[in-house]
């Protein structure tokens, strides 16, 4: 009998818990229990149609699934342009950002990040020129590409300032590609000499295409990668911060790292805007 008790009062704590995460959602969310997050699936192995079924995966994909399973609520992942993103939650298209999106400080003007990835900027080439650049200094008056969505074609502009220029070497010649993607086939192409990416992608495309590229250095940036929301919309995103707090807790989100091979990009602590809570 005590243990059928004791079972019991376990039971009514973890409803009681759901039930009072579920009052923090906004009203509207409640309503159609249901949250909307814009993504845009071309960033592997955080976001990526799978190329035999078509199906979204990726690691934000399985994040927001289980963030979603904690809420006690559905997500329908709206696919968004990356430039269209912040307008989406302004104008109510979407209520959150989970698409890889760097929590930088010029962004945290108009939006709140929940940070859950530890990231970087990295440079890597062809595995063929890989002897011929084996440290990124080396890449000094070279030709690198990266997404001009991105902040990397800034973070390269400011490491070629103090590591090349400073040094009195060339600067790099800086291009800005359509995506990854179109930057890993001007690589391929030999239209670039290098080209960089998000750290926590690199080791799934050294899988996917073993013998094809290698990385150069370390990352040269240190940032985190954040869901993002409106400023305005605090009571989803303490929503969201709480559940993925007990994620990190209860070890769902080490899991999903764990599926993902990122247990390097972990978070240790719930982080809002780049600060630890």
């Amino acid at each position: 009998m005590k243990t059928r008790t004791l079972v019991l009062s376990a039971l009514a704590l973890a409803l009681a818990g759901g039930a009072a995460m579920a009052q923090a959602l906004p009203e509207r969310i409640m309503t159609k229990k249901q949250i909307v997050v814009a993504n845009v699936p071309n960033y592997p192995p955080l976001e990526f149609k799978d190329p035999k079924t078509g199906t979204l995966t990726g690691l934000d994909i399985d994040l927001g699934n289980a963030l979603a399973k904690k809420l006690g609520v559905e997500i329908k992942w709206e696919e968004i342009s990356f430039e269209q993103m912040v307008s989406a939650l302004t104008t109510g298209r979407a209520d959150m950002i989970l698409s890889g999106m760097s929590d930088l400080p010029g962004r945290r003007e108009t939006l709140d990040f929940v940070d859950y990835l530890e990231s970087g900027a990295q440079f890597y080439t062809t595995a063929d020129r890989a002897a011929e650049y084996r440290a990124p200094e080396d890449l000094c008056g070279k030709t690198v590409g990266a997404s001009r969505r991105t902040s990397f074609p800034a973070e390269m502009e400011k490491w070629s300032k103090t590591t090349c220029e400073a040094n009195g070497k060339p600067a790099l010649k800086i291009v800005g590609t359509e995506g990854s993607a179109d930057a890993r086939t001007q690589l391929r192409q030999k239209r670039l000499d290098a080209a960089v990416q998000g750290s926590e992608t690199l080791p799934y495309l050294l899988n996917l295409e073993p013998n094809t590229y290698a990385i150069v250095g370390k990352p040269f940036t240190s940032v985190y990668q954040g869901m993002g929301f409106a400023k305005k919309d605090t009571e989803l995103r303490d929503a969201v911060a709480h559940a993925f707090k007990e994620m990190i807790a209860d070890g769902t989100y080490e899991e999903v790292l764990k599926k993902w091979e990122l247990q390097d990009a972990k978070l240790d602590k719930l982080m809002i805007n780049g600060e630890a809570k």
